[in-house]
């Protein structure tokens, strides 16, 4: 009986989300019956080209890792031999400086492009798709230039490339370009191949060395998925785009600007639920989504409002247990430190803290500018992709 309630809420709610493509924004946000956490959302049958489900699938946003698959497509779509033997340079170094987690290869490591390939598919690989990069005829300018032209190709007239990892916002898009990207994607066995591989035990410098897919659906077992890739960058929040198999049915994916940790992949296990009559999202992804999206963190220095290029400035505090409410603003150039790791900022900056109580920044500078008292608010995102 359950089942057939669900066959039953499952075709109207296909109805009453079936929109034209492009809709128009004002009327994706009238009607959200899914309440999906992701800023933009696009759901397309590949069969039937039918959109399902559409919300903010024109805006352009940065789209952080995403990247990625274009980064992949033009290597593939350049025959550049596969084992050929890379050394990642102080080049590739540079471009992926900042980033915690996802640059894994050491400046001087030797790797054969298909292994690249692989890192920066299945793994977010910053170091490896920079390389890539650097390694095509004609080096980065070539490539990014023919990034953007495959994206004209494509069709992708909101997209817009700047380098091969993603880690710079000026790497933007919108979802119904994605959309494109993804089943062009979709084309490549290759990146099929890798973007879905859960693990794999890499050769690099002579020692055996395994890494994961930074997608926990592919590394579930129980998610039937043909292309993915997942994306993040403080910019662009949490992103997720992936070619599935839904109830047997060819779906295209696309879910922008998640905020927290797996509100992406509790959207996608939604939009699973919705369309799929034998799938029910589990119960430890919901439980994990109510968990804090931003993990309580110590904080030691830090910028204050309205300082000038190159000036450096710390926050002190009477507790390392905070929370609160305030924004700190601070102009190009000027530095953040947070747990002791540099951060460069543009704009405006939310830091974020545990629990209540006064913040007093002040100047490091020889002269002092002001001291302010604030709150401080959970707002911090990582740079990782």
């Amino acid at each position: 009986m359950r089942m057939l309630k669900k066959i039953g809420s499952v075709a109207a709610m296909v109805a009453a989300c079936v929109v034209s493509f492009p809709a128009s924004a004002a009327a994706e946000r009238a009607y959200d019956p899914l309440n999906l956490k992701s800023s933009s959302v696009l759901v397309v049958d590949d069969a039937s080209g039918q959109v399902l489900y559409g919300k903010n699938t024109d805006a352009v946003v940065p789209i952080a890792s995403i990247t990625k698959l274009m980064t992949a497509m033009v290597t593939l779509d350049a025959g550049l031999p596969l084992d050929e033997m890379i050394e990642i340079s102080e080049e590739d170094y540079d471009s992926a400086r900042g980033e915690r987690v996802r640059a894994r290869l050491a400046v001087g490591t030797t790797i054969s492009r298909e292994d690249l390939l692989r890192l920066a598919l299945m793994s977010s690989d910053n170091r490896s798709a920079a390389a890539l990069g650097r390694t095509y005829p004609g080096g980065l300018p070539a490539f990014v230039q023919a990034m953007n032209a495959k994206a004209y190709l494509l069709g992708m007239h909101d997209s817009r490339f700047v380098e091969p990892t993603g880690l710079q916002s000026a790497n933007v898009s919108s979802a119904q370009d994605l959309a494109k990207l993804v089943r062009a994607a979709h084309e490549y066995p290759l990146i099929r191949d890798f973007s879905t591989t859960p693990t794999h035990a890499f050769t690099i410098n002579g020692n055996f060395v395994e890494h994961g897919n930074t997608n926990a659906l592919v590394k579930s077992g129980n998610w039937e998925i043909d292309v993915q890739k997942t994306g993040f960058i403080r910019e662009a929040g949490r992103c997720l785009v992936m070619y599935a198999k839904l109830a047997a049915r060819p779906v295209i994916i696309v879910l922008l600007d998640s905020v927290g940790k797996y509100a992406r992949l509790a959207d996608a296990a939604r939009i699973r639920d919705w369309l799929d009559p034998g799938y029910d999202v589990p119960e430890m992804l919901t439980r994990a989504e109510r968990l804090p999206h931003r993990a309580p963190m110590r904080l030691k220095n830090a910028a204050t409002p309205k300082v000038n290029r190159g000036v450096n400035l710390k926050v002190t505090s009477t507790s390392t247990r905070l929370k609160g409410a305030v924004t700190l603003k601070v102009n190009r150039g000027a530095n953040l430190k947070v747990t002791s790791t540099p951060t460069r900022l543009k704009g405006t900056v939310t830091l974020k803290a545990n629990k209540a109580v006064p913040l007093k920044v002040t100047s490091a500078a020889t002269a002092p500018r002001k001291h302010v008292t604030a709150r401080v608010r959970v707002a911090y995102r990582s740079r990782v992709g």
